[in-house]
């Protein structure tokens, strides 16, 4: 009797542990979640050095390769701006997960736009035997756009080095702005604009009609890079625009505003996409020559 009584006493208790055991579990297989969706940040980066690297001639899933390394960038995106938010859901930020972050965004938003950009501009006006990265050694054009895209990528890495040394406010004030445009307005804005190259050469103007206009625009793309690179070493404000969204009043005009792009978007999604990031890109210097205050500098945002 006695025998059997501890056997069930012992069973409840394990059972008891089972219990309890479960929440720890599951909190573990959550808090690992946020690290998978950098990681795929990380690929997503990769995968747009990938294919940028293949002939522009060439078709990936029924796009240009370009334009295909375009929207891989576009997705790192996506999971850069969930994976904090799924890490203060499931209480698992970490300063390993904000490093790993940042490095992240270096591969996605620095090395893929500047890589897309060499290829881009290489392709129209590299030498006509040698369509090659650099082209020979001796080609002064060659260098000068391989240092456009080695000081984009350094100016990235400067501005996340920056953003992750700066001591953060916990003022709601501050969880509103950047100082200097983020590593992903920048990217976005370089990759949205290859992407739209791509768009209107090969889907409205054709291949062979539309060179002399892709070798034209093709020019604009590495003084876009210079330009986006010193907004992001810059002291200049930038909106926090999914926290501004996020904690702004449910208005019908608030509504308005961010359905309607939404909408328009659904037509034109390329020609949003760039026009919404130049317009980013432009708001700081814009807001900082309207607005004098703003140009002191500001704290950035976790």
């Amino acid at each position: 009797m006695n025998r059997h009584a501890s056997e069930h006493s012992t069973s409840r208790r394990g059972n008891k542990r089972d219990l309890a055991e479960r929440p720890r579990r599951r909190r573990r297989a959550a808090s690992v979640l946020p690290t998978l969706l950098t990681l795929g940040n990380v690929i997503c980066g990769f995968a747009a050095i990938h294919y940028a690297a293949k002939p522009i001639d060439e078709s990936a899933f029924g796009f240009s390769t370009l334009s295909f390394a375009g929207g891989l960038v576009f997705i790192g995106m996506f999971f850069d701006a969930i994976d904090g938010t799924v890490a203060r859901l499931t209480r698992s930020t970490s300063t390993l997960g904000a490093q790993l972050d940042s490095l992240a965004d270096v591969i996605t938003f620095g090395v893929a736009p500047a890589f897309m950009t060499l290829r881009l501009v290489s392709h129209y006006y590299g030498p006509a035997d040698d369509h090659t990265l650099l082209g020979p050694a001796d080609n002064a054009y060659a260098k000068l756009l391989w240092a456009i895209a080695a000081f984009y990528v350094c100016c990235t890495a400067l501005r996340l080095a920056r953003f992750n040394a700066e001591v953060r406010s916990d003022k709601q004030e501050d969880h509103l702005y950047f100082k200097g445009l983020p590593s992903p307005g920048a990217g976005g804005t370089v990759a949205s604009l290859i992407v739209l190259h791509q768009y209107l050469l090969y889907r409205h103007a054709g291949i062979e009609d539309g060179l002399g206009f892709a070798r034209i625009a093709a020019l604009g793309i590495p003084l876009v890079t210079v330009i986006v690179a010193l907004a992001m070493v810059s002291s200049i404000r930038y909106s926090h625009f999914v926290n501004r969204v996020l904690r702004s009043r449910r208005t019908f005009p608030a509504l308005v505003r961010i359905v309607l792009p939404v909408l328009v978007a659904i037509w034109w999604p390329r020609e949003m996409l760039a026009a919404g990031f130049v317009i980013y890109a432009l708001s700081g210097p814009v807001i900082a020559l309207l607005r004098p205050a703003d140009r002191a500098p500001q704290p950035t945002s976790p």
